[in-house]
């Protein structure tokens, strides 16, 4: 019988991934119909714990992915207490809601490496050992929820695995993330809806950058593992890059001329000049590594851009 899969968030842009993947199990990982995504078929505020508890009981679901979040950090500086609403007292409602409708499967979390804030670096890569030091509303909000969790892993009547994904990029990524607004800016180019300029912030920083497909095939992974329970694990490529390599990537895929121009408006304080985070904890554990390249995922965001402007 295939595993029945519960996903809120389902809508969104991994949501979306987990859905395609699923579509082609044998890319992620997994044996043709080996998962089967049961609901919600409908959007339900993770605050509402009678409809959750409602979805889950005519789902019956045997795993469930935790997607839904606020999860743009500007937007928790200006609204802190609607970031905490969702992300920390709509997992506290899952969890209630899960546990009210008899659920024994195995939750996957997924929270963030904005969790670990400043890192030195000279203690890169980070590691699940590094101490959380969230410095934005956001990270808070995905630490305390984490922190939930793992209590009802040790306490609760079901499994809870965590993953911490660091930026992860993809076709039908919104636009107010970066390397999806860089791709957007070429194909405007492309299609000479534009001048040959690229607006940019600070693209001299280093993050780890994962495609999304990768990602999902981790969470898929790590809910069919072993003995993850309570277990916490980076999602991540190992690998620094700058966004200004990114966009230097995006316009030689596209075959045109930019210039990359600094916009006051877009530049955003960053502390943490780099990031790079370790997989070897989730490798050792369910045997996941990225497998696709960084063109690979410039050319299917530039292709989505391409094709959505055209």
């Amino acid at each position: 019988m295939p595993k029945r899969l519960f996903l809120t968030g389902r809508n969104g842009f991994v949501g979306r991934h987990v859905a395609l993947a699923l579509a082609d199990p044998e890319a992620a990982g997994l044996a043709a119909g080996a998962v089967s995504i049961v609901g919600p078929d409908r959007h339900i505020d993770l605050r509402d714990e009678s409809a959750l508890r409602g979805a889950i009981e005519d789902a019956r679901p045997d795993w469930v992915i935790h997607l839904a979040a606020q999860s743009f950090v500007p937007q928790s500086f200006s609204d802190p207490r609607a970031t905490f609403d969702v992300n920390f007292f709509g997992t506290l409602a899952l969890l209630q809601s899960l546990a009210a409708a008899k659920f024994g499967g195995r939750l996957l979390f997924v929270g963030s490496g904005d969790q670990y804030g400043l890192v030195p670096e000279t203690e890169l890569p980070v590691r699940e050992t590094q101490p959380l030091k969230p410095r934005n509303p956001y990270a808070v909000s995905k630490v305390a929820a984490e922190a939930l969790c793992y209590q009802w892993s040790q306490t609760g009547p079901f499994e809870v695995v965590m993953a911490r994904p660091f930026n992860h990029i993809g076709p039908g990524q919104s636009e107010q993330f970066a390397v999806s607004d860089f791709a957007r800016q070429v194909a405007e180019i492309k299609l000479a809806r534009r001048p040959g300029v690229v607006e940019t912030g600070d693209i001299d920083v280093t993050r780890d950058f994962t495609d999304v497909r990768d990602v999902v095939r981790a969470y898929l992974l790590l809910l069919a593992g072993g003995r993850v329970n309570g277990e916490v694990y980076n999602v991540c490529s190992g690998v620094e890059r700058t966004p200004r390599e990114l966009i230097e990537r995006l316009a030689a895929l596209a075959a045109v001329d930019i210039t990359i121009r600094q916009d006051p408006a877009r530049l955003r304080r960053a502390e943490q000049r780099r990031v790079c985070g370790s997989h070897t904890k989730i490798r050792d554990a369910v045997g996941w590594t990225p497998i696709l390249g960084i063109d690979d995922s410039l050319h299917s965001i530039l292709n989505h851009w391409t094709e959505e402007l055209s």
